[in-house]
């Protein structure tokens, strides 16, 4: 009988195929699952205040520029429907809490108008933003 002689050709090495395609799908993951915040383009000075606090990025944020004109979601909206849009924001949300960003030279009225129709809609944390709010 012959002999059956075995040739290694040379070093067979280590397939990283599938560690790729991993960190390819935790890649994939952790950018679905991080949340950003968007500000509005809006030119704003916000208020001063000495006991501002950094605001929760999950909040709902409801601008008003200097004209007075109302936005939520980039889109702007009338006074009357403010309320019906943070109420549907807060059923879908976990958090409770919005955000009213506006510019310094907003009357107080228009202020308290907003702040009235979030309360309204269910909102239990509502707070205005100011210079030291980041976020």
């Amino acid at each position: 009988m012959g002999r059956w002689r075995i040739r290694r050709t040379g070093d067979q090495g280590i397939d990283i195929s599938p560690l790729i395609d991993m960190v390819f799908i935790l890649l994939i993951f952790f950018m679905v699952s991080t949340t950003f915040v968007k500000d509005l383009k809006l030119e704003l000075e916000r208020p001063q205040a000495n006991s501002a606090t950094r605001a929760s990025s999950k909040s709902l944020r409801v601008h008003i520029d200097r004209g007075g004109e109302i936005y939520i979601d980039g889109q702007a909206v009338r006074p009357w429907v403010v309320q019906q849009r943070v109420s549907d924001f807060l059923k879908t949300s976990t958090s409770k809490s919005v955000l009213v960003v506006t510019d310094r030279t907003v009357p107080s009225e228009r202020l308290i108008e907003v702040v009235d129709h979030c309360r309204l809609a269910g909102a239990t944390d509502v707070g205005v933003a100011t210079e030291k709010e980041a976020g």
